[in-house]
This record gives structure tokens, C-alpha cells and sequence, in this order.
């Protein structure tokens, strides 16, 4: 495996970074996930967009342009010969000192990983997953915006953790009105009465990629999609529930807080949209 740092590529066991950058330090810099389908990037554009809002809102400058990055991010999947995998680009505020103080750190640095990813047993994609709701919330976006992808996935963490010490490998997190935000690591959907359902961007969400990608794909099938306030009980009742995310992709849920989702099993708009996601990655 060969990783990208500040123009210069490097094998696994020697990829590193100073001590004292701040992305080690403090979590200062932001990130994308992005996914390799048949040896192309998917929704460069998109993700190259979000990564550059991410750091103009921590007033980050990177050091690149779009057009530069996208080209080293391919250079580096072509070089690993990634034909299905993920990409992780790094953007960290870079080497300074113990302060807190940003303008310490002269250069960003750059990091690209591009190897093969797989963030659920394959199983669970036909037999759907099991989540449950944690009471740790998700930060208030007064805060922190959960808008940008930055370094600081403590808040996810600390939910994944609790998770899975109840039995689950994904987990829900409220807002700080108690309403459904998203899951340590994706997006999340209902359906009810043939309406799609997901939390719109203000309820203290990262608007994903995906979740873009799959509310798009619903309205081309001409279901209705709402981005609307969402409580645990429109969950509990929902017929069916489906998280998205790069990594993820489209999975489904059959049981929220010990409540069976519609029959049990990935329903009829899950499958659906789970199929054109996967068409869509093909073409």
C-alpha cells in the first residue's frame, strides 16, 4: 500500500505524521470518505465541494487546488490499483506547537489512503441491522455544525461505544430537541405509507453523499421525499428503515430499540433504491 503525504508517496510502515500536528493534537483539520467503484472515484465533484466548505468553515486553507487534488487522489487509487474501495483524503491543519493557536501551523498537510473497505459483514445486507438509540446526543450545532467533516469524531465514538456495549454495531443519536439526527456513522431513512423520510440538515446532520444520492433516486422511482423533523416514534412505526453512507452505501434496519421494523425484514423501497444505488455505481 502506497499513502500520500505532502507530494510524496510511502508505504504502510512508513506513513507519518509529526507529533506535533494539530490533527494529531487537537482533531483540527477535516476528512471525506469516498468510494472507488470499478476503478473511478465516485461524486468527486461533490465530495471535492464538501471538503473545501468543511475548511473554509475552520478557516483552512488547502494547499491544492480541486482540479490538483482530484488529480492526485486518482493517481493514488491507480497506483494501489484499487478497482472497489474507499478513499480517505485528509486535509489537517499541520505541524505547530502544544497552543491551541492555528496560526502557529504554517503548511496544511495532505493525506490520501486509498485501500479496500468493508464496514458490514456482508450478511447483514440481506438480513438488515439490528440498531438501538443512545443517550449520548449529538453536539449541538450551535456548537460544533456536524455540516463539517472534521477530525473530531469523539461525539460519534462515544455512541458507537455505547452501541455496542448493548449488543449493536451501528447506533441512533438524537439532537438536542430529542429528535433523530443520524447514526455514528450514516444517514438515516423511513419509509411510512410509501413517503421517504430523513431529517433535513438542520436537525444536526452531515448532509452525506449518499443520502443525496438516494433521496434523488426516490424521486426518479416518484415517491415522495421529505426532509422533515423526525422523533423515535416515527422510527418505532415506520415500515421500513434503511441507513446510507460512502462506506455503508444503503443497508437496512429491522429492529430500532428492540421494535421490529415493518415485517422484519429489508422492505420493498429499501431493496428498490438499494438496487439502483448499486446500478448507479456500475454505469
Amino acid at each position: 500500500m502506497q499513502i500520500y503525504i505532502d507530494g510524496k508517496y510511502y508505504d504502510k510502515e512508513n506513513a507519518k505524521i509529526s507529533v506535533f500536528d494539530h490533527g494529531a493534537l487537537y482533531g483540527d483539520g477535516v476528512f471525506e470518505g469516498i468510494r472507488v467503484y470499478g476503478g473511478k472515484i465516485f461524486k468527486t465533484v461533490e465530495h471535492i465541494d464538501r471538503l473545501w466548505d468543511s475548511a473554509k468553515a475552520i478557516r483552512l486553507e488547502i494547499p491544492m487546488s480541486k482540479e490538483e487534488l482530484t488529480k492526485v487522489m486518482e493517481e493514488t487509487v491507480a497506483l494501489n490499483e484499487v478497482n472497489d474501495g474507499y478513499i480517505r483524503l485528509i486535509v489537517t491543519r499541520g505541524v505547530g506547537d502544544l497552543g491551541l493557536d492555528p496560526d502557529k501551523c504554517k503548511t496544511p498537510s495532505i493525506i490520501i489512503i486509498a485501500a479496500g473497505i468493508a464496514l458490514y459483514p456482508p450478511e447483514l445486507y440481506d438480513k438488515g441491522l439490528e440498531i438501538v438509540t443512545v443517550s449520548s446526543p449529538r453536539i449541538h450545532p450551535a456548537s460544533l455544525s456536524p455540516r463539517i467533516k472534521s477530525l473530531n469524531y469523539l461525539n460519534n465514538i462515544l455512541a458507537k461505544i455505547e452501541g455496542k456495549q448493548a449488543g449493536c454495531i451501528e447506533a441512533l443519536m438524537l439532537n438536542h430537541k430529542g429528535e433523530l439526527a443520524e447514526c455514528t456513522g450514516d444517514n438515516i431513512f423511513l419509509v411510512r405509507k410509501g413517503r421517504l423520510m430523513t431529517p433535513p440538515p438542520n436537525a444536526g446532520i452531515l448532509e452525506g453523499i449518499t443520502r443525496n444520492c438516494v433521496m434523488d433516486l426516490a424521486r426518479e422511482m416518484g415517491a415522495e421525499v421529505l426532509e422533515i423533523p423526525l422523533t423515535k416514534y416515527d422510527a418505532y412505526v415506520a415500515d421500513e428503515c434503511f441507513l446510507t453512507g460512502s462506506a455503508a452505501e444503503v443497508i437496512a434496519v429491522v429492529k430500532i430499540d428492540g421494535r421490529v421494523i415493518g415485517d422484519g425484514k429489508p422492505g420493498p423501497m429499501t431493496r428498490e433504491l438499494k438496487a439502483r444505488f448499486v446500478k448507479l455505481t456500475q454505469s
